[in-house]
């Protein structure tokens, strides 16, 4: 069974049919040629395909397109403004928090969604203080991120990515 939907994909509108079992991820790379997210385990246990949707990390490969008709979804590829890279993503560049580079657009998704969970004042698993502020330490970061793996192992540089970015 077909379903229409209607989304916006990094800031253009886009209407496409898809089989109601498409998952966001494969609407996405299949459908509109966004190769942006990527398919890593398809099971939702490596964070290589997060996007935002409605400005909220998702992991694309869990989501059913049909379920977010209607939806605006970011992909790394649009958090850049014309030449200019998003925070996040020159200070993935300046700390070099990417080696293979394949689990970077998921990475970097997820640290702007977990920044603004931050600036939100959601806490996380190891917070102290589920009602106070939230200091974004090492701690903080490695927790909220954990569902994004990175074979490679640039662990130390995407956390310092992250800081700084929190910084800007």
């Amino acid at each position: 069974m077909e379903a229409d939907l209607t989304w916006r994909v990094d800031g253009v509108e886009h209407t496409l049919a898809v089989d109601t079992r498409t998952t966001v991820l494969d609407a996405l790379r299949d459908r509109l040629g966004n190769t942006s997210p990527k398919k890593g385990c398809d099971h939702g246990q490596c964070g290589a395909c997060t996007v935002l949707v409605d400005g909220r990390r998702q992991l694309s490969c869990l989501g059913l397109a049909v379920a977010h008709d209607g939806s605006e979804i970011t992909t790394a590829a649009g958090l850049v403004d014309g030449d200019e890279l998003h925070p996040v993503q020159q200070a993935f560049v300046d700390h070099d928090g990417l080696q293979c580079g394949y689990c970077t657009p998921g990475q970097v998704c997820s640290a702007v969604g977990m920044l603004d969970e931050v600036k939100a004042g959601h806490p996380s698993a190891v917070s102290d203080d589920l009602e106070a502020d939230v200091e974004l330490d090492e701690d903080e970061i490695r927790e909220r991120m954990s569902g994004n793996l990175c074979r490679c192992g640039a662990y130390s540089n995407i956390v310092a990515a992250i800081e700084e970015a929190a910084r800007a």
